[in-house]
């Protein structure tokens, strides 16, 4: 997992304002094709997906200013990873092709656990069901 953490931690220095801009833009669409994610070896990951998707809008719009920058970068890369189709395990491999993208996800979870446990907190949402479990 450290290297996915290292990962995560160099794609997030790499978010520009033009980054964000791009993934705002896109970003309803990319709600709604995660909803489409099967993935049994990963129960979690939509609902971590539609979590961290939901910080990034609450962020970028000014109703939620207590997450630290570096926790919404975190966010900002991991879902444009996810989308990805084509990544370090492609997704229509059968059974392992979101592994890479479950990883993702949860080393930006993980790492930044306190600032995104806090907005769960303030939205009411029950942090065990985000979880960082894949």
């Amino acid at each position: 997992m450290p290297e996915f953490a290292q990962y995560v931690n160099h794609g997030a220095s790499l978010v520009t304002p033009n980054v964000v801009e791009k993934l705002l833009r896109h970003l309803p669409l990319w709600k709604a094709e995660f909803t489409q994610i099967h993935a049994p070896k990963y129960p979690h990951l939509v609902n971590q997906l539609e979590f961290l998707a939901n910080a990034v809008e609450d962020f970028a719009e000014g109703a939620y200013k207590d997450l630290p920058y570096t926790a919404f970068a975190a966010a900002v890369f991991a879902l444009t990873y996810a989308h990805k189709k084509y990544d370090f395990i492609p997704d229509m491999l059968p059974d392992w092709g979101r592994a890479d993208d479950s990883s993702v996800v949860r080393a930006a979870l993980i790492q930044n656990e306190k600032a995104f446990a806090k907005y769960a907190e303030a939205h009411k949402i029950t942090w065990s069901k985000i979880t960082s479990q894949p």
